[in-house]
């Protein structure tokens, strides 16, 4: 089992669809070839798994897997949820007593091989289909839900994986981000706060609608710079945001921009106050604009790594038990968090356990704790975010970033 950093491949997801990303994938950095920073968890406790095998009917759950594309490929995602299962199949006594059957479908972030993949995981007769994260939501979702199948993501990104009755989007995505951000603005006594945005397609009047009003309830005025994409070099833009020196500032971008905007600010204002999202502490990003830029700062995540909470620990001896090589902090843990959380939201399922069955559980289940979520918890009956019901929280975890880039001394927020 990697003692791992946050890494690279999950840039490349996020600039697919960034803004929408940065909650849950946002927290769940992968790399199957990091060394540099494998002292990330050392000394991190783990602990001996029960002999709790299940022993019903299976029950077979769809996993779309981000894997084997040309621009992306994120196989780390689909081994963290095999982990999950052989645990849940061997250690946990089931889902509701029974064992899952994972039928893993490989979709290359583009509709072709997303449509075939929700074809075949309903000629397949799964109970759910499971998804961390991805750009192929609008592909994947109308097929899945007209079979009556319901679709579970860690992080939904287009709008029928936001709002259909058969979706539940686990995390809080881009409104809990901002949420986190505003905050942490609280926290640290800012009263003005600007973020720089990836933009397009508007986004960057999106995110101002909606943090405007999230941050004036924290009780800090909001500004949103629209950062274009691909633009070679932000600093007039940067420069320009800085003017009005403003307590702190954030970036909601792919690593690339993430590595641009904040080598800008430290030329502009080097002191001013920085809350990261996980994009930003690529080690693309750190190996660039240096760790001691970094280190102090407040980090947002959804995923708690390196606490002795139970689950965290428990989310450790899973991977060293059934996945040894993955990265503890890598995209490994968006998958088991994917599995284990369907688990935990359908405990109380009596009898079959198949599709309605299986939404009808999601739709009751109130206060499930996200696993190794540092106390972040789901509910998917539409209220968390009542614009948006599909997705089940409105929380986030924010933090001290040590000198490895990973959020600790973590605290619910949202």
């Amino acid at each position: 089992m990697k003692l791992g950093g946050l890494a690279r491949h999950r840039r490349t997801l996020a600039g697919i669809s960034v803004l929408a990303l940065v909650g849950a994938l946002g927290a769940s950095a992968c790399s199957s070839d990091d060394t540099s920073s494998n002292s990330a968890i050392a000394g991190a406790s783990t602990t001996s798994l029960p002999d709790n095998p299940a022993s019903g009917t299976p029950v077979k759950i769809g996993f779309v897997s981000t894997e084997g594309g040309a621009v992306v490929s994120i196989p780390e995602m689909r081994q963290g949820a095999e982990a999950a299962v052989q645990y849940v199949n061997k250690n946990a006594g089931g889902l509701a007593g029974h064992p899952i059957d994972l039928v893993v479908c490989k979709q290359q972030e583009e509709p072709t091989s997303a449509t075939k993949c929700a074809n075949e995981l309903v000629e397949q007769k799964v109970a759910a289909v499971l998804s961390p994260g991805t750009s192929q939501g609008a592909a994947i979702v109308p097929i899945v839900a007209g079979a009556g199948i319901p679709y579970v993501t860690l992080n939904g990104v287009s709008q029928v994986e936001l709002t259909s009755p058969e979706s539940s989007s686990l995390s809080a995505g881009l409104p809990g981000s901002i949420t986190a951000m505003a905050q942490a603005a609280k926290k640290q006594n800012m009263k003005t706060f600007t973020i720089f945005a990836s933009d397009g397609g508007g986004i960057g009047a999106m995110i101002n609608a909606m943090g405007a009003p999230i941050f004036q309830g924290a009780g800090v005025d909001l500004k949103v710079v629209p950062i274009a994409l691909g633009v070679p070099d932000p600093t007039p833009l940067v420069t320009s945001g800085l003017s009005a020196k403003p307590d702190g500032v954030s970036v909601i971008a792919d690593a690339g921009t993430c590595t641009s905007v904040y080598k800008a600010i430290q030329t502009a204002d080097p002191n001013v106050q920085k809350v990261y999202i996980p994009t930003c502490l690529d080690p693309s990003v750190t190996n660039i604009i240096g760790m001691d830029t970094v280190k102090g700062s407040i980090g947002i995540t959804a995923t708690d790594y390196l606490s002795d909470r139970p689950d965290s620990v428990l989310y450790r001896s899973v991977l060293q038990q059934y996945a040894k090589d993955l990265n503890v902090t890598g995209a490994a843990s968006s998958g088991y968090q994917l599995v284990m959380a369907l688990v935990g939201a359908t405990k109380n399922l009596q009898g079959q356990a198949d599709a309605a069955s299986i939404k009808q559980a999601l739709k009751a289940a109130q206060n499930v704790e996200m696993p190794a979520g540092g106390g972040i918890t789901f509910t998917c009956n539409g209220t968390a975010v009542p614009q948006m019901p599909s997705i089940c929280s409105h929380q986030m975890l924010i933090g001290t970033i040590n000198d490895k880039g990973v959020p600790v001394d973590l605290q619910v927020t949202g």
